[in-house]
């Protein structure tokens, strides 16, 4: 990897192109190293999860809605039109309505993968878009399954560089800023286009997906998940101007008045970028873990801890005899997901499920007290309101540990932890303690996931949603990814039984 020094710079200095930040990203996307095979296997477990949450959330209403305003707009007239998860294979949209349909549906559960550092992300965000773009042109292009491999490693190294040298969320800005810019040099990389064109695309998608951080604050919405959605099908928009010659601002992260200098670290700010040298294989992707719980990463190893004294220590179910719960945790998770946040709304009964799946005092309490951790059984208004739950929970405090925020931010993956310390007090004055550093899935974890845990996250995920045909279909296609021709990239869908999207919310609007 070499390291590029990013910082602004004034007018006066005028900063070549060549030498800006997204100058940079863009020749990663251009250069043409082979993708190794073990990076291959890991995107195709990734677009199998990604089709397993989709699955798991196609009845949802936001999910419905997002459906309802693609497939409110035809195909485009350059192409065959992609795909959106759900309806038949042969219902095609325009690829950024269904960039953006499809987002929604495997963000929306946040219950996909991940990677965090300086900043957090769910690099699985880029596949949608790459896609549905694959999706439209393939065929025209002559693209393979290669293409799209290559695209996607492209997007990953470019999302998890940046996630590792430049903190958003420091300045209270989404995440989803690192995901505009990561998706368009993903999509150059599978259209095989030049530097000059991704260099542009990239500083149109970065402009138009910043955004402030309130999405993920107080009463969290449904934007929650729409907000990934919405950079991928920027993203997927950049592209298409750039690619007609329509230019961005410049230079997008450098400029005195530009992203660096006014929404993140000012003007005296300099950051590390890493990116991979010329020739050298984009291997991020290794870096990144996907979630067996559906919650919140940082929730994760929390959840596993809280089984787990579930299995030893029985009697802390019933909660009557625990005095208090304090978790000590990294800077992160005390301020984004537990009680250092200051939301009210993370000990609220009547909260949105986006608000409890980023609330570590509920997860804990309703993991503790069950000894499991459903998508959906965990989070019903019920099991919420419920008294005994609802005292536990009131018990529960997050303290700041600078241990265990060292080892979130450290780069050595050895010691890189997301879990934290838990001290049980009792009301006889006894205490149980116990740690967990990462979740029980993590690559490090006691059961990492591999190809046979995706497929059965997807099996699970998709029972009573897809046909049994139809999950064999999906597994057995995607399983070939790299052989694919453009004539089978419509296959990297999921077609919902019958009677399904029937029965789902069909809010009207505009479209």
């Amino acid at each position: 990897m070499k390291m590029h020094n990013v910082r602004v710079h004034s007018s006066e200095e005028n900063l070549q192109k060549e030498d800006q930040l997204a100058w940079k990203i863009a020749e990663v996307a251009t250069d043409p190293v082979a993708v190794t095979d073990d990076v291959t296997d890991m995107i195709i477990n990734r677009i199998i999860d990604n089709a397993a949450v989709a699955a798991a959330s196609i009845g949802r209403r936001p999910v419905s809605a997002a459906r309802a305003q693609a497939l409110s707009h035809p195909q485009s007239v350059h192409g065959k039109g992609a795909n959106v998860f759900g309806p038949d294979a042969a219902i095609r949209t325009s690829p950024e309505w269904a960039a953006w349909a499809n987002g929604v549906a495997v963000r929306e559960l946040d219950y996909h993968d991940t990677f965090l550092a300086a900043d957090y992300s769910h690099p699985a965000d880029n596949i949608p878009a790459i896609i549905a773009v694959a999706q439209h042109v393939g065929e025209e292009r002559g693209l393979t399954g290669s293409d799209l491999v290559r695209a996607m490693a492209t997007a990953y190294e470019i999302q998890v560089d940046l996630v590792k040298a430049i903190c958003l969320h420091k300045h209270k800005i989404d995440h989803v800023a690192h995901l505009g810019p990561s998706a368009a040099a993903g999509i150059g990389t599978l259209l095989g286009l030049d530097t000059e064109t991704i260099f542009q695309a990239i500083g149109q998608a970065l402009h138009t997906t910043t955004a402030t951080r309130q999405s993920r604050k107080g009463e969290i919405s449904s934007w929650k998940a729409h907000a990934p959605a919405f950079a991928g099908k920027m993203a997927v928009e950049a592209v298409d101007r750039a690619m007609r010659g329509e230019t961005s601002p410049t230079p997008i992260y450098e400029g005195e008045d530009a992203v660096i200098a006014w929404l993140l670290d000012g003007p005296d700010a300099s950051y590390e970028v890493p990116l991979p040298e010329a020739g050298e294989a984009k291997r991020a992707i290794l870096d990144t873990y996907t979630k067996e719980h559906s919650a919140e990463y940082q929730a994760q190893a929390l959840i596993d801890l809280a089984r787990k004294l579930h299995r030893e220590h029985p009697e802390l179910a019933e909660g009557d005899s625990i005095d208090s719960i304090v978790i000590h945790t990294s800077h992160h998770t005390h301020y984004v997901i537990g009680s250092g946040a200051n939301d009210p709304q993370k000990y609220d009964p009547s909260a949105s499920r986006e608000t409890l799946d980023h609330s570590i005092p509920y997860i804990f309490a309703v993991a503790l007290q069950d000894g499991a951790w459903h998508h959906v059984d965990s989070y019903t208004p019920e099991r919420a309101n419920r008294a005994d739950t609802v005292t536990l929970w009131n018990k529960i405090t997050t303290v700041e540990d600078a241990e265990w925020t060292r080892r979130y931010h450290s780069l050595d993956i050895s010691e890189k932890a997301f879990g934290g310390r838990v001290e049980i007090t009792m009301t006889d004055g006894t205490t149980i303690t116990d740690e967990l550093a990462v979740a029980d899935a993590h690559p490090l974890g006691a059961r990492p996931f591999a190809r046979a845990e995706y497929v059965a996250k997807f099996r699970m995920l998709a029972e009573g949603v897809l046909e049994d045909a139809e999950i064999e279909r999906f597994l057995a296609l995607v399983e070939r990814l790299p052989e694919l021709t453009a004539d089978e990239f419509g296959g990297l869908t999921i077609q919902a039984i019958p009677g399904i999207l029937a029965a789902a919310p069909a809010p009207e609007g505009l479209f």
